[in-house]
């Protein structure tokens, strides 16, 4: 089979194509002929070393759509995804008809958006929900998830006037500029007058903080990620007692871990709601497997929108 793998660490150029013999299935795995894999930040990471150091020589990649030997058209996390087949584990199958590329926006992306809803943030019906960087690859599923949840009022917060007017054409009742200067504020008049009730934040500092005093009491903010750097500022408990409010954080890969934790029943949900045009997740560019440095570096240079995807044709 074909891989694309890295015999030393560095950037994406350092991916070339190589023959390999198949993987042979453990226990518990099975091989498919892989239709297309999913790019993830994490890739660039652990190509760099700086995330999980792998151990080389290194094939990226940990989500595919494939093909079992029996005919499943399957969606499933995978070991070494940057190639033409793959082992997996536990595997969902999908409909014929449902994209390569949604349909794998809906493994970490998805997931991490249903968790942070469903099981962090224990959104509850009528409640106000902001989802800071809401038109990245979690925020704009989360926006939607919060509807599906029964939010009472939806906010997504994005830099731009185009992201934002796509958080609009997904769901949300209002989007707001995530410049750090008058954030609280507003947030406060997009919600009516009325602070909120969670926040889920994949930024960080500055607009971590900013977020807490837009919380109403006994709100809750899920930080997810931080990309407006990894220096954050102490949280003052004395601010969390006074108002009642709770911060907490969720990484999809350590509930993954957990001991009887499965992605299964949260993604037939998230599969069902997008063949029936409930969710939309937003689809980028496809590469052929050959170019996979070329999509990773696109994907770092952030020239890509939606999920990006190497498809074996």
């Amino acid at each position: 089979m074909r891989v694309m793998r890295a015999e030393r660490l560095g950037g994406p150029d350092v991916l070339t194509l190589a023959e390999v013999p198949d993987p042979v299935p453990g226990p518990g795995q099975t091989l498919v002929e892989v239709e297309a894999a999913g790019l993830n930040f994490a890739d660039i990471e652990r190509l760099r070393g700086s995330y999980l150091p792998p151990e080389l020589p290194f094939v990226p990649g940990g989500e595919v759509v494939g093909r079992t030997a029996e005919g499943r058209r399957v969606l499933a996390f995978a070991e070494r995804a940057y190639a033409t087949k793959a082992l997996v584990k536990e595997a969902v199958e999908i409909p014929e008809e449902l994209p390569a590329g949604a349909a794998l926006a809906l493994l970490v992306q998805g997931l991490t958006a249903w968790h942070l809803v469903r099981t962090a943030a224990r959104v509850a019906p009528g409640e106000s929900v902001v989802v800071n960087a809401a038109a990245g690859g979690v925020g704009h599923l989360a926006v939607q998830l919060a509807k599906e949840a029964g939010a009472g009022r939806v906010i997504g917060a994005a830099s731009t006037a185009d992201k934002r007017e796509l958080v609009l054409s997904l769901g949300a009742d209002a989007a707001v500029d995530s410049a750090p200067d008058g954030y609280t504020g507003r947030l406060v008049e997009a919600n009516r007058g009325a602070p909120v009730d969670v926040v889920l934040d994949a930024v960080g500092e500055p607009l971590l903080e900013a977020a807490l005093h837009a919380l109403a009491p006994f709100g809750r903010l899920i930080t997810y990620g931080a990309s407006g750097g990894l220096d954050p500022r102490p949280i003052d408990p004395g601010l969390l007692g006074e108002r009642n409010i709770a911060v907490g954080g969720y990484w999809l890969g350590a509930h993954l871990r957990l001991p009887g934790s499965t992605a299964a029943a949260p993604l037939a949900d998230l599969i069902e709601l997008t063949a029936a045009g409930r969710l939309r997740p937003m689809t980028g560019g496809e590469y052929d497997l050959a170019q996979a440095g070329q999509a990773l570096a696109d994907l770092a240079a952030r020239r890509t929108v939606g999920k990006v995807i190497l498809r074996n044709r």
